[in-house]
């Protein structure tokens, strides 16, 4: 029964490892591409709207996201800035406002 035990503690200890090797920061470029979309959402709802007809007859689709960030008006470059820095370890390479994808 020891012999087993003995065997069981440095597997788990191997699992907890690898675990915490999983959460650990990832790289700055991935962290600037998790947060963008948020920061994208504190700038202002983003929706969709369609019209069309068909043999169906009309039809319509409205998509519409507002994220609670925007509703609390947080400023979009500071919460892009502290959610790269909070995922990756890192700042931005770049501002928010400077990369050319930013139509805020």
């Amino acid at each position: 029964m020891t012999v087993l035990a003995a065997n069981i503690v440095p597997l788990s200890a191997l699992a907890a490892a690898v675990l915490l090797a999983a959460c650990g920061p990832m790289s700055v470029e991935r962290a600037e591409e998790a947060c963008y979309e948020r920061a994208r959402l504190a700038a202002g709802p983003r929706g969709m709207v369609a019209v069309g007809a068909g043999s169906g007859g009309p039809a319509s689709k409205v998509r519409l996201t507002v994220s609670s960030e925007w509703l609390q008006g947080k400023d979009p470059a500071a919460l892009y800035n502290s959610c790269v820095y909070k995922k990756s370890g890192q700042p931005p390479r770049r501002p928010l406002y400077d990369r050319p994808d930013w139509k805020g």
